[in-house]
């Protein structure tokens, strides 16, 4: 095998050449159902047909023209995105990590604008915000930060879930901002408290703070609303957006409202292929495919069923600590550490993660049908009673 690619993934022996909806077809034939979705990315499976036919109409006219020309598709997605988003104005780059890198400057320059000569953001511990140095320096884990040290100043670590660790710090008059995920994915599907999002609310009110919610995995229905903040109430001045939005197809979004909106001018940011036409008709096809099949409703619904249904095949099961989910963004943590599930799931022909060292985090398709969703929890169980016996 080719040596010719860095090692910068730890990756499993199997290739891919062809998927259908939930499922995934390796190069000897076998057949996966897989329940990661490209970690939140394909939320409509695996070649949809309307977004194959957006991308193939698209590339057929034009691909890129770079953001020194308005870009109609551009300015569509916009307008659409921030309609599902409750939001005024948007940015595209073509990653989460872009999208929160987007926030961080826009919190600097709100910070600046308050005359705070060293702008501070609040960010969480267990967090995780991407990979570049902005971004690496924000997240909350220690081992992908370890190696990059000088890290980018001007972040201020508190618990997850915990709103008077945030109003202790609210003398500290460098702050600008408090970044935070609704629910924080990596860390294992961590779920906070109803009041949590509409306290980091006030506080930021009662602060000058600009709220901003990374919702580059709970975003686009998977939480079972178009965002999770839709569930509080709790409107973000700044939101951050990937993953889904293209179903595979490269995209971010900084999206932002109110005073938060008219912060950047010309020349404070860009992106060369930001905002292209091929990205954006891909991103208005998923848009539009998840409105016309109400699937913020169907992954409340399905990820409900998940819930009771892993919870009845598990019942009574030693190891078993917990069993949460909002929407389609589920896990099932156990009492030990549990990686080789996911090698033993491979051989079943199922894709599944796991992540914080014993949580095995599930994130499939919202298109995920019935017979699917007892296939995931029929074959799961299976390996993890197997694995506590």
């Amino acid at each position: 095998m080719s040596n010719t690619l860095m090692t910068t993934y730890g990756r499993l022996p199997v290739s891919f050449e062809k998927g259908d909806g939930a499922w995934l077809w390796d190069t000897s034939g076998k057949r996966y159902l897989d329940a990661i979705s490209g970690i939140a990315v394909c939320s409509l499976g695996h070649a949809h047909p309307a977004v194959t036919r957006a991308l193939c109409d698209q590339a057929g006219q034009l691909v890129h023209t770079s953001n020194l020309y308005g870009i109609q598709r551009q300015q569509a997605l916009g307008d659409r995105l921030t309609a599902v988003a409750g939001m005024d104005r948007v940015f595209f780059g073509n990653s989460g990590a872009e999208a929160n890198e987007a926030a961080i400057k826009l919190a600097r320059l709100h910070g600046h604008g308050r005359d705070i000569e060293r702008p501070a953001i609040m960010v969480m511990e267990g967090s995780f915000h991407g990979r570049t140095l902005a971004t690496l320096s924000a997240t909350g884990n220690r081992k992908v930060q370890a190696g990059f040290e000088p890290l980018v100043s001007g972040f201020l670590r508190v618990p997850y879930d915990d709103l008077e660790a945030i109003a202790a710090l609210s003398k500290n008059k460098d702050i600008a901002a408090v970044l935070v995920e609704p629910v924080q994915g990596e860390n294992g599907i961590r779920i906070p408290g109803d009041d949590y999002l509409p306290g980091i609310r006030r506080l930021c009110d009662d602060n000058g703070w600009l709220m901003m919610l990374d919702e580059i995995q709970t975003g686009l229905c998977r939480s079972g609303e178009w965002f999770a903040w839709q569930h509080s109430g709790a409107r973000p001045d700044v939101l951050t957006s990937a993953k889904a939005l293209g179903n595979g197809v490269p995209i971010g979004a900084c999206l932002a409202r109110g005073e938060a909106a008219e912060l950047f001018h010309p020349g404070n940011h860009g992106s060369t292929f930001g905002g292209n036409p091929l990205v954006c008709a891909a991103a208005l096809a998923v848009i539009d495919t998840m409105d016309e099949l109400d699937l913020a409703a169907r992954a409340k619904t399905l990820g409900l069923q998940l819930q009771a249904d892993f919870s009845s095949a598990l019942d009574g099961i030693d190891g078993v600590s917990e069993i949460r989910g909002q929407g389609l963004l589920l896990a099932i943590e156990l009492d030990r550490p549990c990686a080789e599930l996911v090698s033993q799931a491979l051989d079943e022909g199922l894709l599944i993660n796991v992540t914080a060292g014993q949580v095995v985090r599930l994130l499939p398709p919202l298109t995920l049908d019935n017979d699917e969703a007892a296939m995931l929890v029929d074959t799961l169980s299976t390996l993890i009673r197997r694995l506590l016996a």
